[in-house]
């Protein structure tokens, strides 16, 4: 039920300048205005001088850092709660309360318990800058590997690059394939981290793992923002048509289900990280390679790299044939895993060019494959 934004943001305010303070997140714009900066992260910090509260602005171009104490930094919050964020997320060390700005000018808040084992920081991290803190819960729960933080970091800066600085709230977002989930709940918490509430289902075929999974989420305190069903990719049932579909390291064509699901829903964001490709390969054993290229397909290892690259050549295609707009990027460094590719899709719309279909159906006609993704969209 909405409230009062005036004394909702007194609570905020209270809550940002107590010592029990986590961090803070302040994104979005409330209707008809803009705030100066397009995101505002505050949180607790301990230097040589003592506690300070950090407040990172971001204006769009670059990040901007100050440690604040005293009378300086209660100044610094009021002038943060002025401006006209659409979005707060302020976590304690008791509390979670996410605020969001109504069209009308009140706030809908929702107040849930603390994350599970949060903490606020004791020292200044100068290392590297993660998306997601490497002292977060998440990775005491799923284990902290340099290897595990290395590519969630990845998947996060390619999350980050997909979607606008100004997101939906809620924001709904189906993992299809989710496995044990480590990905899905790195993209929860970032994503709340973001000011915006975030409601999340991981669906996987594997009834042991929504068991598994779903204990992770009540362990982190997130059990009613993250749920789990067991079930196939297609026919799985969720709660609501998404927002964001990610399909990360999905096995063969359960990649090409993924994205058939995110283009019958219209998510607006895609991101899948394909993995094997045995059916493009498949189908190339049992074609004629068209002149000049019976080399690329002449040897084993030489056809199952160009199937590869065929394969997400085509799910590209596809995806700009109905409405997409698709980038091909590297997820991760090739020293981390082999299968390193990811697509990046938004959705626009927009409607196929004659070139784009002509393209489509020279490639597919010259090689005589016939994408598992084609019969799914058909």
């Amino acid at each position: 039920m909405p409230e009062p934004l005036e004394s909702v943001l007194a609570e905020v305010r209270e809550l940002l300048l107590a010592p029990g303070l986590t961090r803070a997140v302040a994104a979005g714009r409330r209707r008809g205005h803009a705030p100066s900066v397009t995101r505002a992260q505050v949180r607790p910090v301990t230097l040589k001088q003592g506690r300070k509260l950090q407040i990172v602005t971001d204006d769009g171009a670059r990040p901007f850092t100050r440690n604040v104490d005293g009378t300086e930094a209660a100044e610094a919050v009021d002038a943060l709660l002025a401006e006209p964020f659409g979005n707060w997320h302020v976590e304690t060390e008791s509390a979670t309360v996410q605020v969001r700005v109504t069209k009308k000018g009140d706030a809908q808040v929702h107040r849930g318990a603390a994350v599970a084992g949060q903490r606020a920081p004791e020292t200044h991290d100068r290392a590297k800058q993660w998306l997601l803190d490497p002292g977060d819960p998440l990775f005491r729960v799923i284990g902290g590997t340099a290897a595990k933080r290395r590519q969630i970091d990845a998947f996060l800066r390619a999350l980050a690059a997909t979607l606008p600085d100004e997101l939906p709230s809620p924001l709904r977002v189906v993992d299809l394939g989710c496995g044990n989930a480590y990905l899905t709940f790195a993209a929860y918490r970032y994503l709340a981290g973001r000011g915006v509430t975030v409601e999340v289902v991981g669906v996987d075929v594997r009834e042991d793992q929504r068991v598994r999974n779903s204990a992770v989420a009540a362990e982190l305190g997130c059990a009613e923002q993250v749920t789990f069903v067991a079930g196939t990719i297609e026919e799985a049932t969720v709660p609501f048509e998404p927002d964001l579909v990610l399909a990360l390291h999905a096995c063969d064509t359960a990649t090409d289900q993924a994205l058939a699901r995110a283009v019958g829903w219209r998510a607006r964001w895609v991101l899948a990280a394909p993995c094997c490709h045995h059916d493009i390969a498949a189908q190339l054993k049992g074609t004629t390679t068209p002149s000049p290229y019976g080399e690329v397909t002449r040897h084993a290892i030489l056809r199952e790299r160009f199937a590869d690259v065929l394969t997400d050549s085509l799910r590209a295609a596809l995806l700009r044939l109905h409405g997409y707009r698709v980038d091909v990027v590297e997820f991760i460094d090739s020293a981390h895993t082999p299968r390193n590719l990811m697509l990046r899709a938004r959705r626009t719309g927009a409607a196929p060019t004659p070139e784009q279909r002509d393209e489509y159906a020279a490639l597919t006609g010259q090689w005589g494959v016939t994408p598992a993704l084609a019969g799914l969209l058909s």
